[in-house]
């Protein structure tokens, strides 16, 4: 035998061999996000490892997340569709509480829990089109500033309507592109046009939480006890399976 096959026997003695078949891992990926299965319960029986399954589920979560839409190319979309308002608002991801300093910044004080939040778009109907990156649960609506929202949204022509947690992303008087409504205070109280106004703006983002309610059905997101670095991809993939499931 030459030193050439020796290697070659030798290597294949190393490639891995994974004992399921495609559709049975699927299977297994799709119980982890649907019924939250524990790891280790379906390591134990399909006679693998916890962290073989771990890998599995990270797998497919990535190539699910690639598969969600970008922003600017959603909004092109909804655009041709011949829509002319988006939705948008902000919802928060309760987590595992963690220990240390670096988990501090997850406790949101408006909901009191630890948590992740998150911003969302919807179309008219409620049908989810795009969400953001995960930040600490103590971040506010506003931080939608970071994913450049109201550039994009100029950019496309389009409208958004929010509740009055945005107040202050879109300064523009003359020409607002974020409506969100009128806001009593001490020395204002809201008339009767602002009040209905207000009451009309309600009315047409009421889709949005048919929206939040349709992702956060994924009983995964009752409470994540996923590292919170990974929650953006694990968002990005359930938004695909969950439009997927709408459009079915």
């Amino acid at each position: 035998m030459t030193n050439t096959e020796e290697r070659t026997e030798d290597t294949c003695q190393l490639v891995y061999q994974c004992r399921l078949p495609l559709f049975t891992r699927t299977v297994n990926h799709l119980a982890v996000l649907r019924h939250d299965q524990r790891l280790a319960d379906m390591a134990g029986g399909n006679d693998v490892s916890e962290s073989t399954v771990r890998r599995w589920r990270d797998e497919l979560i990535g190539l699910l997340a690639t598969q969600a839409p970008r922003l600017d190319r959603v909004l092109k979309k909804v655009v041709k569709q011949g829509a002319e308002v988006v939705l948008i608002d902000g919802t928060l991801i309760r987590t595992q509480r963690r220990t240390g300093k670096a988990d501090r910044r997850n406790y949101s004080g408006k909901h009191r829990t630890h948590g992740l939040h998150f911003l969302a778009l919807t179309d008219e109907n409620g049908r989810l089109i795009w969400v953001s990156v995960a930040r600490p649960g103590r971040t506010h609506d506003t931080a939608a500033r970071h994913d450049r929202i109201l550039t994009h949204l100029r950019a496309a022509g389009l409208g958004a309507l929010a509740d009055p947690g945005f107040r202050g992303l879109d300064n523009d008087i003359l020409d607002p592109v974020i409506v969100t409504g009128y806001t009593a205070s001490r020395t204002h109280k809201l008339t009767p046009g602002e009040k209905e106004a207000n009451r009309v703006l309600a009315l047409g983002r009421a889709p949005v939480e048919h929206g939040f309610a349709h992702l956060k059905n994924w009983p995964v997101l009752t409470k994540l006890r996923t590292d919170p670095a990974r929650a953006t991809q694990l968002l990005r993939a359930l938004l695909v399976l969950t439009n997927l499931e709408v459009n079915r």
